[in-house]
């Protein structure tokens, strides 16, 4: 999210000769107190500002709300509190960083964004570049809400076991806010049924302060199985309600489940911690995490046979099978899939092979999805991992044992990047390419030279295993794309010298990228923008590709 930042830029007056120096950082020389004498310093290290208001539904200032910031990727960060009119302000923040701020004060709802501090900040006459988040609104968490749940039968459905989901509890209402940017604000609620049937939610916002911030109370509850034999007697139930709906209509709902066998439906899974394998698919990485260890849930909208579960594991190539099992539970109705111990690892790609054949007509599923590993809550440094050239003869005129022009150079990260819309970071060599003696001034490709003259690195995620040999190795199964995410790039090297691959330093300049908005910076899966330069030693060899040995 970005804020524009108008400043005054005073004249800039000095006595005498020597350098100014600027100790206590205030942006007027030190030594210095005659106002019409002034020498004015630009901060060597510029740091700015991130304000902001936090107030209830009423837009009525809240004091004692906790705002908790991450600078970038780093692992410390600030805290402040708000006052009596719900202000705060932090100091001393990087000019240029990407922060996260958390919003949360008991009894209400807590409330995730991102901003940047301007890169401005810093410049004369004081440090005074400011990301002002707000106001920021947060919804308090003192109400209920009630369902009557009936069985098919149209008995109470004691034992009913449901989640509530408020979506959009808090909101930035700030009329110029960016919305590329991120902003979660959700209150999750379960609750049992009791042997009236009842349902009830707590600690949830009121419909009328819901309503003030265009919300919904999304409702899920789940199959019933009441003699526990493993078969559910009743299917789930999905559903929406507008907090302006809650307010209109202050009645207690009622659910009506449906019966356990629905007919003509497509089998679907209809809820995963997996996104692309559902039938409404998501793309996006934070839906696509799965911790290392943690197992894969699957729920179908209708039973499955159990023996007709297939689940197969890849890496990000797909050049073999990862060991995996998968187990039916609740009489069909879900799948719990276990990765090998020590298989899912942070910042990997992997891809997922689905198929299982419904219990109620025998209706066939199959999907192909992708997860990566990984914790929402621990966003990690991304680095480079493999820098690797693909070998293009081993006679001839090109030596198999160097770089020379025109192969192409894999640049692999540790975790995978998305780049910018028409945007591509440059990279750079810390060697003589072009036989000049000189390493960067305005030899292209070389470190030192700045102005857009480095390789550009483009996106080249693999769909298919290295290749080889030739006919080329072919995938374990077909690999769906991870829409733009991906841990290898590539570029074709050009330069007139042959390079000895193993000694060779590379550059990749994230930190030269356009700043003007958030839409030129690469993503990490974690939502964390790239903005460092990146460099590593010794490029490996992908052999040339030699002929398949005989069947």
């Amino acid at each position: 999210m970005k804020k524009h930042l108008l400043m005054a830029v005073l004249p800039l007056l000095s006595w005498g000769c020597g350098d100014a120096t600027d100790a206590d950082n205030d942006g007027v020389a030190d030594g210095i107190r005659d106002p019409n004498n002034v020498s004015v310093v630009v901060p060597s290290t510029p740091k700015g500002t991130v304000s902001g208001q936090v107030l209830g539904t009423n837009l009525q200032g809240l004091d004692g709300v906790t705002v908790a910031m991450t600078i970038g990727s780093q692992a410390t960060g600030k805290s402040a509190t708000t006052d009596a009119a719900g202000n705060f302000v932090m100091t001393d923040v990087p000019a240029g960083a990407q922060v996260l701020l958390t919003f949360s004060k008991s009894g209400y709802a807590t409330l995730r964004a991102t901003s940047t501090v301007p890169s401005a900040a810093g410049t004369v006459p004081i440090n005074n570049g400011n990301a002002s988040f707000g106001p920021v609104t947060l919804a308090q968490l003192n109400s209920k809400l009630v369902f009557n749940v009936v069985t098919p039968q149209g008995r109470p459905a004691a034992g009913a076991k449901g989640t509530l989901e408020v979506d959009r509890a808090g909101s930035l209402i700030l009329s110029n806010y960016d919305n590329t940017a991120s902003v979660l604000s959700k209150v999750y609620v379960e609750a049992t049924a009791g042997d009236d049937g009842v349902l009830t939610f707590n600690g949830v916002p009121s419909g009328a302060e819901l309503a003030r911030l265009n919300g919904s109370y999304n409702l899920w509850v789940s199959p019933m199985d009441a003699n526990g034999d493993g078969i559910p007697e009743t299917g789930g139930f999905v559903t929406s309600y507008s907090g302006a709906s809650i307010v209109s209509t202050s009645i207690t709902r009622v659910v009506n489940l449906p019966f356990a066998r629905p007919q003509n439906v497509p089998l679907a899974v209809e809820g995963s911690n997996v996104g692309s394998l559902k039938a409404a698919t998501v793309f996006d990485p934070l839906n696509n995490l799965v911790r290392p260890g943690e197992p894969i849930y699957l729920y179908f909208n209708q039973p499955v046979q159990p023996g007709s579960l297939l689940v197969r594991l890849t890496d990000e190539y797909a050049k073999e099978s990862l060991s995996v099992t998968a187990t039916v539970n609740a009489g069909g109705y879900s799948a719990t899939i276990n990765p090998g111990s020590g298989v899912v690892q942070e910042g990997k790609e992997y891809n997922l092979f689905v198929r299982a054949v419904s219990a109620e007509g025998g209706t066939n599923f199959t999907q192909t999805g992708f997860f990566f590993g990984g914790d929402q809550a621990s966003p990690k440094a991304v680095t480079i991992a493999e820098l690797r050239y693909q070998e293009q003869s081993q006679v001839g005129t090109l030596a198999a044992t160097q770089l020379n022009p025109t192969e192409v150079v894999y640049v692999s990260f540790s975790a995978p990047l998305r780049p910018p819309p028409g945007t591509s970071v440059q990279v750079f060599f810390k060697t003589d390419i072009d036989n000049d003696t000189k390493i960067g001034f305005n030899s292209f490709g070389e470190f030192g030279n700045y102005t857009n003259q480095g390789f550009p690195l483009t996106l080249n995620e693999p769909l298919f295993p290295y290749v080889t040999r030739t006919p080329a190795e072919v995938p374990v199964f077909g690999i769906a794309s991870s829409q733009g995410y991906s841990t290898r790039y590539s570029f074709i090297y050009s330069g007139t010298v042959a390079l000895n691959p193993s000694q060779t330093e590379l550059v990749v300049a994230f930190s030269k990228l356009p700043t003007v908005g958030t839409n030129e910076a690469y993503e990490s899966i974690w939502g964390q923008p790239v903005s460092t330069d990146l460099s590593a030693v010794g490029i490996a060899t992908q052999p040339a590709q030699t002929p398949a040995p005989a069947p």
